[in-house]
């Protein structure tokens, strides 16, 4: 195929800890309130604690130590913790303080009623943030190339979309075998144990490709500057992460993304259901849209590879809000002057709701393949020239806390402009005001970004020229004779040190 030895055995493993990482453990059914008031504060805490663990423990003692009490957690929450959830629910306690402190608390009631539940809600939203953009994506940072990542990393996304098809079936065998089990029988205590012992199985299955891949590949060397770094405390990380100017603009990168795509997907849902109002026709309209993404997005990734090599990382960069920039455009003009456009929409047999509808199926669609093939593969290839410590602290601050930030912060504008208008409708102009406004700043982080990456790999080229150079000049000694011969092996071997006049 091309590719070395040393390589493949650094990518297939990876490739296959992406597919065994990806598994729906979240309800569709998603509390704000949890998602909001709870999710959050637990990813900052997550964040400062890795941080803190980071400056204690190595590489290797740091993932085990993460990633085992999320597999510990989902093995005791399908054996213990949902069998006997009966006693470990203060279900009565819940129903007096509702009926003392009254129906406006019923959000956070509810969370401690079911408090369990909550827990594995969380731990399943931080399993996605926490073990596969921190831990395994970071293990793939340090041990790739930046030009095994322009190559590979887009290929990862396929395992993990490809695992979905086989969770999804698994989730579905399981559920169709409570049909076949007795009256009385808990039939999802026991789909529960089962699937819960296919995630502990797979957990432990990361570990070991781990464990492999440290002990029988060689990695990659970094510069040896790099690695000579003060430890820093919790705090004093904290505010060197928010003084680079690096991180600032990867942050802006991640946090663009989720209030954008926030902003423009429910704005397009809003306009979906009016278009489609039938619950049968919502579905048919989803399930073509959602092959539609299928499609397009592994189209990306197969053409990722070409656009990484041929115009380089800005480039790749900048497609994913470019893209959200002209379908916005398109989107929101359709949905603001869509009434001097009707008549002529109306030769294509379209109204200008369904124009609008099409259009922001359209956006939907790049954006997320473009975000899959292109966004993530970028954003985990600008940690790689970045120092051990500003890599591991730095990912772990903005793929934990920016992630999840930038999600609130477009569900947060929403519901200020539906207080403030009246309605998601009347606010619509002005969410398309504020999507301008952040994907330029995007575009903006973006271009710097840009710049920065190309100087750090510049410069971390220069260093291993250097330092190879370094190696490859030869010790000579200063006791030459008039005539240029090199004196004799005593007089040779007593010089210990190289005069810099020889070098």
């Amino acid at each position: 195929m091309g590719v070395e030895v040393l390589t493949l055995k650094k990518i297939i493993p990876l490739g296959l800890m992406f597919f065994l990482v990806t598994a729906k453990g979240s309800s569709a059914e998603i509390i704000p309130f949890l998602k909001t008031w709870v999710n959050l504060p637990m990813a900052i805490g997550f964040m400062l604690l890795y941080t803190k663990l980071s400056n204690v423990l190595t590489k290797n003692a740091l993932f085990y130590t993460v990633i085992l009490p999320f597999i510990a957690f989902f093995g005791a929450f399908g054996f213990v913790l949902y069998p006997l959830n009966n006693y470990f629910h203060p279900t009565a306690l819940a129903d007096k303080l509702l009926e003392f402190l009254g129906p406006q608390f019923l959000g956070p009631l509810a969370i401690m009623r079911i408090w369990s539940f909550c827990l594995f809600y969380v731990m399943a939203e931080l399993w996605g943030s926490v073990v596969v953009s921190v831990l395994i994506w970071g293990f793939a940072n340090q041990i790739t190339t930046v030009e095994e990542a322009k190559k590979f990393y887009p290929l990862f996304g396929l395992g993990a979309n490809v695992a979905l098809i086989f969770s999804g079936r698994t989730v579905k065998y399981f559920s169709n075998m409570r049909k076949h089990l007795g009256p009385g029988v808990d039939g999802w205590a026991i789909s529960l144990k089962y699937m819960m012992s296919i995630v502990v199985l797979m957990g432990l299955a990361i570990c070991s490709l781990y464990w492999w891949v440290n002990t029988f590949v060689p990695l990659p060397t970094r510069s040896k500057k790099k690695k000579e770094k003060p430890n820093m405390s919790t705090m004093e990380s904290l505010k060197f992460l928010a003084s680079s100017p690096y991180i600032r603009d990867l942050a802006t990168l991640v946090v663009a993304y989720g209030i954008s795509i926030n902003l423009v997907e429910v704005t397009w849902k809003s306009k979906l259901k009016a278009q489609f109002p039938s619950p049968n026709e919502y579905s048919s309209f989803m399930g073509d849209f959602s092959t539609a993404t299928g499609i397009a997005t592994f189209t990306m990734m197969l053409l990722s590879q070409w656009i990484f090599n041929k115009y380089g990382w800005g480039v790749a960069a900048k497609i994913t809000p470019t893209v959200l920039l002209l379908t916005g455009v398109g989107f929101f003009s359709l949905i603001l002057f869509g009434d001097p456009l009707g008549p002529g929409l109306m030769k294509f047999g379209m109204t200008p709701l369904l124009a609008a509808v099409y259009v922001g199926a359209m956006q939907n669609i790049f954006s997320k393949s473009a975000k899959y093939s292109l966004f993530d593969p970028c954003k985990e290839m600008a940690y790689i020239p970045l120092d051990e410590d500003t890599k591991v602290k730095g990912k772990a601050a903005i793929d934990v806390v920016c992630n999840p930030l930038g999600k609130s912060g477009g569900a947060l504008i929403q519901q200020f402009m539906i207080l403030t208008f009246g309605s998601l409708a009347n606010s619509t102009p002005y969410l398309g005001g504020i999507l301008l406004v952040i994907v330029l700043a995007w575009l903006g982080a973006a271009k710097s970004l840009d710049t920065q990456f190309t100087a750090l790999r510049r410069e971390e080229e220069l260093e291993k020229e250097m330092e190879r150079a370094a190696v490859k000049i030869p010790i000579v000694s200063s006791n030459v004779d008039t005539n240029g011969s090199v004196g004799s092996d005593s007089n040779t071997n007593s010089s210990t040190e190289t005069s810099p006049r020889n070098l």
